[in-house]
């Protein structure tokens, strides 16, 4: 999955330095971009493991405060804390987003394993799934569509990967 990256995201996470300033987080890019089918616009998706948010907070701040639409924002979401930064740099949109739980227990990771194995089992869906991106679905809808999957897609989406055994 990680060798179709787009050079033009590489290139620009490579130049904000990124993967070495949030080294002791685990930053992982999740999402389109990865799985190579990101559309024209996609936000590189970084998933972190982050328990102390102030400290967090205040390194992103020193880090990409002055990159342009810098904001932070803290919620929860499936009842676990979160904290979500996003701006811009070199034309994409960066979403740095952190739960107090290894990466490969959040959603966005599991999603993305999920997928990629789907892609992997019927390449035939991935200009499918292009197609529905660039009509406007978002990625685990446009899966879900296709696979005929119903309620909730997030939700949907996990359970079909647990049912067919498609997390490693």
């Amino acid at each position: 999955m990680w060798r179709r990256y787009s050079t033009t995201a590489l290139e620009a996470i490579t130049e904000l330095h990124i993967l070495e300033d949030l080294s002791e987080y685990q930053p992982t890019l999740c999402g389109t971009v990865p799985l190579g089918i990101n559309i024209e616009g996609s936000d590189l998706d970084m998933v972190i493991e982050v328990h102390d948010f102030d400290e967090f907070e205040q390194k992103l701040t020193r880090l990409y405060s002055r990159e342009e639409g810098f904001r932070v924002k803290r919620f929860t979401v499936r009842g676990v804390s979160t904290i979500k930064a996003n701006f811009y740099f070199r034309g994409f949109e960066f979403e740095l987003f952190g739960q107090p739980q290894p990466i490969h227990k959040q959603y966005a990771y599991l999603h993305m394993v999920i997928e990629d194995s789907i892609l992997k089992q019927r390449p035939e869906l991935k200009e499918k799934i292009y197609d529905l991106k660039t009509k406007g679905y978002k990625t685990e809808p446009a899966f879900c569509k296709l696979l005929e999957l119903s309620g909730d897609p997030y939700e949907a989406l996990l359970d079909y990967g647990v049912k067919n055994k498609l997390l490693r």
